[in-house]
């Protein structure tokens, strides 16, 4: 335990891991009917204060000793998600006992933090890291920074200092997989809050998510999965996803990963369905006809087929907009198109307003990021061919730039259980 004296008795030592017993079932058990995780939680929080509680009077008369007493009946009445004031006030007394104990100091952030004083919880963890650099610390300050951010003007810079104590909770401990996984949401965060699209941030999302599930008391952890799912879903990596949302919805059944497959089966199907329903090739061939028409400057111009997979530097593509493809997310935008070589394909588009393409209109689409999506899901194939725009600055509508109204940011954050 952090800022202790010497040894622990043994008393406090049975009582430190009826706590940290009551903690490890929180954070593992999550059965169908969440009152019944709650209910677990009462009769282990009720065993726990018993042993506390059975700690001789001799045993807690110095301040030290004192300040653990009070940490450990704080820590256990705060295992709740919901705000305790009784947690609060033996959390407040620990820390006064003993200034240095850090695992209170990270105890009475967090439960204040459940009570909405953002900034009294961020100013706990500060105190605490003044005494000493702590991963636990770290990236809990981390991710309070991302909920501050929230709403906020200064968002992304709060976003980018939350990304940096999660990269100094990782330097403290390369092994430890709950700061690769705050690393993750970070990353994950700053995606969306950013409005820069940016889909390095995704892949830095995922390799950090992947640094996680190295350590073996990360598998059970059930938004670890969401969330590295949801990073492939805007990687595009539907597979990955569907199966990355299906182990999270075993682990914990009160996520809406259920929800989420059938999303992505759904937005499956309709592409599929577009592609189905192809125009018909004299009134495609008069479609696209236009296309020819497209003067480029800077880049050498394409068709899907030449482009190689992945980014295309260099060249540009242009395509005539067929259909709005409606699904259930908020970004991107999914549009089936044809190249002048009358080649579909699917082009998703990031941080724009469904306004800014309109079905009939010419897209020339700058270093164009393909994509050949093929894969089988539950006995059904799926396979297409995909551009993918991140940045307003990638495509052209008409010949002309988007209109600075047509850009939009999705407010959408990393799954987290305070």
């Amino acid at each position: 335990m952090s800022g202790g004296e010497g040894q622990e008795s043994p008393a406090i030592a049975v009582a430190a891991n009826a706590a940290d017993e009551l903690y490890r079932v929180r954070d593992t058990y999550f059965p169908q009917d969440p009152a019944e995780k709650i209910s677990r939680l009462q009769a282990l929080a009720d065993a726990a204060l018993s042993i506390v509680d059975s700690v001789p009077p001799e045993q807690r008369k110095s301040p030290l000793q004192r300040a653990v007493y009070e940490f450990l009946r704080g820590k256990i009445l705060d295992v709740f998600p919901d705000y305790h004031k009784e947690a609060e006030d033996h959390l407040s007394k620990a820390v006064k006992l003993n200034p240095s104990l850090a695992d209170a100091w990270l105890c009475l952030g967090n439960c204040i933090w459940k009570k909405g004083d953002l900034p009294s919880a961020r100013n706990c963890f500060s105190l605490a890291l003044s005494k000493g650099a702590n991963k636990k610390i770290l990236s809990q300050l981390s991710m309070l920074e991302r909920k501050m951010a929230q709403g906020t003007e200064d968002q992304a810079q709060l976003v980018e200092e939350s990304i940096k104590h999660a990269k100094e909770a990782v330097m403290l401990d390369i092994k430890d997989g709950n700061s690769w996984y705050n690393l993750g949401n970070a990353c994950l965060t700053s995606f969306f809050v950013t409005g820069a699209w940016d889909h390095n941030k995704l892949r830095q999302s995922l390799k950090a998510y992947q640094n996680a599930e190295k350590d073996e008391t990360m598998k059970s952890n059930p938004d670890l999965y969401f969330n590295c799912a949801t990073a492939n879903k805007y990687l595009e990596n539907y597979e990955r996803a569907l199966h990355g949302f299906e182990s999270a919805a075993l682990k914990d059944p009160s996520l809406n990963a259920h929800e989420e497959v059938q999303k992505i089966i759904n937005l499956l199907d309709k592409i599929e369905s577009s592609m189905k329903g192809q125009v018909r090739a004299k009134r495609l061939a008069s479609l696209v006809s236009s296309l020819g028409e497209v003067k480029l400057k800077m880049h050498r111009k394409a068709t899907i087929n030449i482009l190689v997979e992945g980014l295309n530097k260099a060249v540009a593509m242009v395509g005539k907009v067929l259909i709005f493809i409606k699904h259930d997310n908020i970004a991107p935008l999914y549009y089936l198109a044809c190249d002048l070589d009358q080649t579909f394909f699917i082009l998703s588009v990031y941080g724009l307003h469904s306004d800014a393409i309109k079905e009939g209109d010419r897209v020339t689409l700058l270093e164009p990021y393909k994509r050949l999506i093929d894969f089988s899901w539950n006995g059904k194939h799926y396979q297409f061919k995909s551009i993918r725009v991140d940045f307003m600055e990638q495509i052209l509508v008409n010949e002309k730039a988007p209109a600075p109204h047509h850009a939009v940011r999705a407010y959408i954050h990393a799954q987290h259980k305070p």
